[in-house]
């Protein structure tokens, strides 16, 4: 019997395009259901009845939360093809120390970008390439964060490329010019059709941001 799998997510989610290049990655078919935030679906509600957040992947009935838990679950149990976490205890606890450093900082630091503005906006810059400045460092001069294949932390950090140009625009930064490794990186990243075809397109991202901006009142 095939396996029945579900995405839940909305296309502008960075963390549900994780999801997606994992699933692409591994090769499964599956079934994506848009959420609308404002009005939450009671497949949502059910599934995440906790956070309430997408995205949400639903295999054979059982939902699994939480972006990066989803990833590792995807790995573990479609582990025939694409590893996306080292075999070394070390190196995948390594990984996740980093994958975890991009969910904690990076997302925080580039909210701030579109979302402030003054001299909160003018400390958020710095923040913001302080964390990708230690990044770079990570990276080295390596091809991905794991060595010479697409892994687990390059999969968690290549999808707020995305949204890089509306943090060039609203926040008013150079990205390439301040971080050349990371722009590289994520370009030899979207040379893979799994990340490419799971990432929208950066201007379309820009106006649903700028979109969100004047709903939210951050303008």
């Amino acid at each position: 019997m095939a396996d029945e799998v579900i995405l839940l997510g909305t296309w502008i989610s960075m963390y549900a395009m994780r999801v997606k290049i994992a699933l692409a990655e591994k090769g499964i078919k599956y079934d994506y259901k848009q959420e609308d935030l404002n009005n939450k679906s009671p497949l949502l509600l059910e599934a995440n009845p906790i956070h309430k957040k997408i995205p949400v992947l639903i295999h054979n009935g059982k939902p699994v939360c939480e972006s990066l838990i989803i990833v590792q679950y995807i790995d573990e149990v479609w582990n025939d093809k694409s590893p996306l976490l080292p075999s070394d205890p070390y190196q995948r606890a390594h990984a996740r120390f980093w994958a975890d450093f991009v969910d904690k900082k990076v997302s925080d630091v580039s909210t701030k970008l579109w979302t402030t503005k003054g001299e909160e906006l003018e400390a958020g810059k710095k923040e913001f390439f302080e964390t990708f400045k230690i990044l770079e460092g990570e990276l080295g001069d390596k091809p991905y964060f794991g060595g010479e294949t697409f892994g687990f932390v390059d999969l968690s950090l290549v999808t707020f490329y995305s949204w890089f140009h509306a943090y060039e625009v609203l926040g008013n930064i150079n990205i390439e010019a301040e971080c050349p490794k990371i722009i590289a990186w994520a370009k030899r990243c979207l040379q893979k059709e799994t990340v490419a075809k799971s990432l929208p397109d950066q201007k379309k991202v820009y106006e649903a941001v700028v979109l969100l901006r004047k709903t939210r009142g951050y303008e």
